[in-house]
C-alpha cells in the first residue's frame, strides 16, 4: 500500500482533481480494487467532508483494504514526497523552488488535463443512468461554473442527492457493491467524537496553556477541519493563521506557495513548508512535521469516523437512488473543474492542445501508465518550450 501511493505521490501532478483521475486509473482501471460505482461513492463521501478530497479518498482506499495501517500507509506514501521536498526548500530557501525548467512544469500540467479528461469520460460512461442522470450532471457542471465557491461544491452534492431521490427509482444494491470495512460503527462514532473534541478543545487548550506548539497545532487543525474544497482554498486560512502573528514572513509564504505549485501530491503538504519556516520553535523538521500532522488530522478522523456509517447507508435502496444523483453531481463537478481551472489555466496555445490530445491518446488508446505519460509530457514541454509559446 505504501509503495503504490509513494509512486503516486512522486508522479501525481496537477492538483486534487487530477489526483482523483490518477486514483481512478490506478485503482479502478489497472488494479481493479473496486468498481467505478464504488469509487464514485468514495469520492461522493469525501465531497461531503471538509478537507482535501483526494487525500481523503486515498485514506479511504487504504482503510478499506488494510484497516488503520492501510490508511496511514496511503497517506504517508502520497504526502511525504512533497512534504519532505517543501521542508528542504524552506530550510535552504534561495529564491527559486528548483531546477525544473518552466517548460517541463507546463508539460506536467498538460498531462493533468489529459488525466482528468480520461477520468471524466470513464466515470460518465460507467455511471450513466439515462437522460435524467445526464441532465443532472450538466446542471451540476453549469452551477459549479457559475458559482465558483468552495461552499458551492457540498451544496451541489447535497442538492443532487435530493434530486436523485425524486428522479431515480430506488434499487437494491448489487452484491459486489459492499466494502470490507474493518472499522465498526462504535469505533467510527468514537473517531467523530474525537474530531469534535479536538476542534473545540484545542482553542481552549491554547488559551489555558500558552505555547507555540499548541498554537500551531490549533491553527493548522482548524484550517484542515473548516475548509471545503481543499487545495487552494486552504491557503487564505493558512495565511491568516501564520502571517499576521509574525510566525512566517509574507514573502516566504508566497515563495513556499510557488514551490508547492510545482510539487506532486496534495497541496496541503504546504503546511510542512510553513511549519519549517516558523520564526519561533518548533520550526525546521519538527515544526514541519507538527503542522503537517495537524492539518491532515481532521481528514483522518472524519474518514475513519464516517466510513462505517457510509458503508451501510450506501447499501440502502433509497440511499442508492440518492447516490445515483450524487454520482451525477460528482462527474459534473469534475467536468467543471476540467474546464476551470484545469483547462483555462494550462491550455493557451495550439501546441498545448496538441500535447494534451497526444497525452489523452496515450492514456485512452495506447493504455500507457499515467506516470509514463506525465514524464513524457514533462520532457516534451521542456524540449518544445511549451511555457514560452504559451
Amino acid at each position: 500500500m505504501f509503495l503504490v501511493f509513494l509512486r503516486l505521490g512522486l508522479t501525481s501532478f496537477g492538483g486534487p482533481v487530477a489526483h482523483l483521475g490518477y486514483f481512478h486509473a490506478e485503482f479502478v482501471v489497472r488494479r481493479c480494487w473496486l468498481d467505478a460505482r464504488g469509487y464514485a461513492d468514495l469520492v461522493a463521501l469525501c465531497q461531503f467532508l471538509p478537507g482535501p478530497a483526494s487525500s481523503q479518498v486515498g485514506m479511504a482506499l487504504g482503510m478499506t483494504r488494510c484497516g488503520y495501517r492501510g490508511a496511514l500507509a496511503a497517506w504517508a506514501g502520497f504526502t511525504l514526497p512533497s512534504a519532505i521536498a517543501l521542508v528542504a526548500f524552506a530550510l535552504f530557501l534561495s529564491g527559486h523552488p528548483g531546477a525544473i525548467p518552466a517548460g517541463a512544469l507546463h508539460g506536467l500540467k498538460i498531462a493533468a488535463v489529459a488525466v482528468v479528461a480520461q477520468a471524466v469520460w470513464g466515470m460518465c460512461r460507467n455511471l450513466y443512468a439515462g437522460g435524467a442522470w445526464l441532465a443532472l450532471m450538466l446542471a451540476a457542471t453549469g452551477v459549479a461554473l457559475l458559482v465558483p465557491s468552495a461552499f458551492a461544491q457540498p451544496g451541489i452534492t447535497a442538492a443532487a442527492a435530493g434530486a436523485g431521490l425524486l428522479l431515480f427509482k430506488p434499487t437494491p444494491p448489487r452484491e459486489h457493491a459492499a466494502w470490507a470495512m474493518p472499522v465498526g460503527r462504535r469505533a467510527g462514532a468514537a473517531w467523530l467524537v474525537a474530531f469534535l473534541g479536538l476542534l473545540a478543545g484545542l482553542p481552549l487548550l491554547a488559551a489555558l496553556l500558552p505555547g507555540q506548539a499548541i498554537a500551531e497545532a490549533d491553527a493548522f487543525f482548524r484550517a484542515g477541519a473548516l475548509v471545503f474544497g481543499g487545495g487552494h482554498v486552504v491557503l487564505p486560512l493558512l495565511q491568516a493563521a501564520v502571517v499576521p502573528p509574525g510566525w512566517v514572513d509574507n514573502d516566504a509564504f508566497l515563495a513556499g506557495y510557488g514551490a508547492a505549485q510545482a510539487m506532486p501530491g496534495p497541496l496541503f503538504a504546504f503546511a510542512a513548508f510553513l511549519g519549517a519556516s516558523m520564526h519561533v520553535a518548533p520550526s525546521g523538521w519538527s515544526g514541519g512535521l507538527l503542522c503537517l500532522l495537524a492539518v491532515f488530522a481532521p481528514s483522518f478522523l472524519l474518514v475513519t469516523g464516517a466510513l462505517p456509517f457510509w458503508n451501510r447507508l450506501r447499501l440502502n435502496a433509497r440511499m442508492r437512488a440518492a447516490l445515483t444523483g450524487i454520482n451525477a453531481a460528482v462527474v459534473g463537478l469534475l467536468l467543471a473543474a476540467l474546464y476551470d481551472p484545469v483547462w483555462t489555466s494550462v491550455i493557451h496555445a495550439p501546441l498545448d492542445i496538441a500535447l494534451a490530445l497526444a497525452a489523452l491518446a496515450a492514456l485512452a488508446l495506447w493504455k500507457l501508465p499515467p506516470w509514463l505519460v506525465v514524464v513524457g509530457c514533462g520532457v516534451a514541454g521542456a524540449l518544445s518550450g511549451t511555457a514560452g509559446l504559451s
